[in-house]
């Protein structure tokens, strides 16, 4: 029952509902809040002036989207009122929700105001405007005001009871300080008296004799069983509730079918159509209880998942082999040692990385918990309270709020699927220690004996012809001096890290040509082959140097041993002409979005070039191809844009989270924008507001720098605010956040636009 205690209370007061009212969207307010929240609007917004041009009081403005405030500056907010009434900045209520503040009151007027007229105000004005605090819909008021909306009273209802579920004890009502136990309850006064306030204010004599006195517990089921007051039409309020019309969704009075707007509707029996939507709630509870089933089952799969975690934290021990020194000399004892201490420091990494990886597993699952366990909560809380409203007695109440019930049910059972019950890691660490080369030459270890130099195979020749980039794979080739007699059994390429590192093995083999995949664009790698036979291991080749980017074709220049430059080469490539000299080399990449890394609710379309979402939540997708180095732009276009959502474009990590917005974590760094403004965020911290926003047809770009570690952001070749963020280092990927309501398309291999290039010369 605790779980529903948050849809008992009011999103404007936080407290439980008073006298609370149905509005048009379906959600509830207390009278007196709603009394509160509402809006002068201007004369041309009044319901007569709306009548006239054939629009209806209840269509929702798109007007009133007008200015949104943040108390951190974020960006978040509420809508802020009329095209031509000043903006307010909104107030946020005890649950978190924000709403209008009261508006101000008219001026007062010199001369005297009818008693009817002081009333007047108490409900409503006749020009005022109320805005839902949980949708934002806003409506216009008729000359009713506040009285033409529905009462609640299945909503009264449930909270009387779980009021009364929660006292402790029933207390007396007439003692003045620290009420004492109730005793009895009169069923006819209504009143809890303890024995010192019976004996003193209901005596058992004279007129009182004769009512009926009973236990407490009693006389709370008598009054929780004592029939409620039937609700009324709110147009014809001395008529009682006795159909209900099917194409407004709605209980309507006998007078309403003969004079009022729904005469020429269908009608159903209120009691037919309230036992058929009493069942169709029932039946989506039941799916509904079984997606809760699910989750909590979920829950403790989740928590299992955590305690194997910290059981395969422990590291596995190598073996340690035994070495009999005895017989070494010290030169040998000092080889080895170099060796061990290698060992040594390599373990102590491998061991960081096993701890960076359960850190990230576990980070991950208890943020899944989180957010499955507050899912969980509110869908508890929405059964519980729908489960209490089947309980009630009143049709007209009940089918007032059954239509929106049933909706939120089935909306509510949807957001558990698409993969939420589905874990986000598993136990298991992917981390496996191939040892099998280290114990190989580990075994292989044993003195050098004098070789003949002549059976060492001869250093091989690169094939410059045959070599060269296309994207981010580098082709080698390869091939043995013709002069060359030794026979050779296998090749060893070696390629650095592209920062001028330690060299690698990545190819080991018979063949002469490899090919080399996942290099970083606008990089400098050095490759470099030897041979090798039984007798031993060649020379290197000739040092490669490879400048990569993502034309056609990539330019090269082949620097060999001793500093000796080719100055020219045969076609299809052209190679640098000194290695100490700037070389430009085009840093533009080709890419589109990639499917394989992008929430499964992302839609592709245009060859993965246009992407947008099925749900209302915000979704991220990430580019195809990642950058460490050089200078890099890509646009994106605003192909569709509705409802000023707010879709965030950026870089991120590739272990971004998929279903928060992008900037949310600390894998993520974007530029939020809606119709009017900018934020940047990374980490969920909001800074640097911008005004200026995108609509249909708007271009954003995206400048990442790496030369200076920065990144940058455009809106219709327009720098957009400051320079967004810097210390830009490691390996990013392009990335987008968005709803239903945005499509966008990518365009790449786009050139650094003016703006920027103009600024770097100026700074220069």
């Amino acid at each position: 029952m605790e779980e529903m205690e948050e849809e008992l209370k009011c999103p404007v007061c936080g407290s439980f509902y008073r006298e609370p009212i149905i509005l048009p969207c379906s959600h509830s307010l207390c009278l007196s809040c709603a009394r509160n929240i509402l809006v002068q609007t201007p004369d041309s917004e009044s319901p007569q002036s709306r009548r006239a041009s054939g629009v209806s009081d209840y269509d929702y403005l798109d007007l009133d989207k007008m200015s949104l405030y943040s108390e951190a500056d974020s960006g978040y907010g509420s809508y802020g009122g009329f095209a031509s009434a000043p903006t307010t900045p909104c107030q946020k209520s005890p649950n978190g929700v924000r709403v209008f503040p009261p508006a101000m009151p008219p001026p007062q007027q010199p001369h005297h105001h009818s008693s009817a007229a002081l009333l007047l105000p108490m409900i409503g004005p006749r020009n005022s405007c109320l805005t839902c605090p949980q949708c934002h819909r806003s409506l216009i008021l008729d000359e009713r005001g506040l009285r033409g909306f529905a009462k609640n009273r299945v909503l009264e209802g449930v909270i009387e009871r779980y009021q009364q579920s929660k006292a402790a004890a029933l207390r007396c009502q007439l003692c003045e300080k620290s009420p004492k136990e109730a005793t009895v309850m009169c069923e006819q006064c209504d009143v809890f008296y303890c024995e010192p306030c019976r004996l003193r204010c209901h005596p058992p004599r004279g007129p009182l004799a004769k009512h009926r006195l009973l236990p407490p517990a009693q006389g709370r089921v008598s009054r929780r069983l004592s029939p409620r007051k039937i609700s009324t039409c709110t147009d014809h309020e001395l008529e009682n509730h006795s159909m209900y019309c099917v194409q407004c969704k709605m209980p309507v009075c006998y007078q309403c079918l003969e004079e009022g707007k729904h005469s020429s509707h269908e009608v159903k029996a209120l009691g037919a159509m309230w036992k058929l939507h009493k069942s169709q709630l029932s039946q989506a509870l039941n799916g509904l209880s079984d997606r809760a089933k699910e989750a909590k089952e979920f829950l403790v799969q989740l928590r299992n998942m955590v305690q194997q975690i910290q059981v395969h934290l422990s590291a596995d021990k190598d073996t340690k082999q035994k070495e009999n020194s005895v017989e070494f000399e010290a030169c040998l004892v000092a080889q080895c040692d170099a060796l061990i201490d290698a060992l040594n420091r390599r373990k102590v990494q491998l061991l960081s990385r096993v701890n960076k990886e359960h850190e990230h597993k576990l980070k991950v699952v208890r943020d899944q918990i989180s957010h499955c366990t507050v899912k969980l909560r509110q869908t508890t809380g929405l059964m519980e309270y729908c489960l209490e409203v089947i309980k009630e007695n009143d049709p007209s109440g009940f089918l007032q709020i059954s239509d929106a019930l049933i909706r939120r049910v089935h909306l509510t059972e949807d957001q558990w699927g698409k993969g939420t019950l589905t874990p986000r890691m598993n136990t298991d660490f992917d981390l496996n220690l191939d040892s099998a080369p280290l114990l190989q030459s580990i075994h292989q270890l044993d003195f050098v004996q004098m070789k003949v130099p002549s059976l060492v195979p001869a250093p091989p020749l690169l094939h410059l012809e045959e070599c060269c980039n296309h994207n981010n794979s580098a082709t080698l080739s390869w091939k043995q001096p013709s002069m060359s007699m030794v026979q050779t059994e296998g090749y060893i390429l070696e390629l650095d890290d592209g920062n001028g590192g330690q060299f690698r093995e990545v190819f080991v083999g018979k063949e002469t040509m490899c090919t080399v995949d996942g290099l970083h664009f606008n990089s400098t790698y050095s490759a470099r082959v030897k041979a090798f036979n039984k007798t031993g291991v060649s020379l290197y080749s000739k040092t490669l140097i490879l400048q990569t980017s993502e034309g056609l074709f990539s330019r090269m220049s082949a620097t060999f041993a001793g500093g000796l430059q080719i100055d020219a080469m045969p076609s299809p490539l052209e190679f640098l002409q000194s290695p100490d000299q700037e070389s430009f080399v085009s840093p533009v990449a080709w890419f589109a979005f990639n499917p394989g890394s992008a929430h499964p609710d992302i839609i592709f379309s245009n060859d993965n070039l246009t992407v947008t979402c099925n749900s209302y939540d915000d979704r991220v997708v990430l580019g195809k191809s990642g950058f460490s180095k050089g200078v890099h732009y890509w646009e994106l276009t605003i192909d569709r844009y509705d409802n000023h959502p707010d879709p965030a474009f950026g870089v991120a990590r590739v272990e971004v989270m998929k279903d928060v917005m992008l900037g949310k974590d600390d894998k993520a760094w974007a530029m939020y924008v809606d119709n009017n403004r900018s934020w940047f965020m990374h980490n969920n911290s909001h800074t640097n507001r911008t005004e200026g926003g995108i609509t249909k047809g708007a271009t954003v770009g995206v400048l990442l720098d790496f030369t200076r570690r920065t990144l940058t952001f455009s809106i219709n070749e327009e720098q957009q605010g400051p320079v967004a963020f810097e210390n830009m280092e490691g390996l990013f990927f392009p990335a987008v956040s968005l709803n239903r309501n945005v499509q966008v398309t990518i365009h790449t291999g786009l050139p650094v636009p003016e703006f920027y290039t103009s600024r770097a010369s100026l700074q220069a």
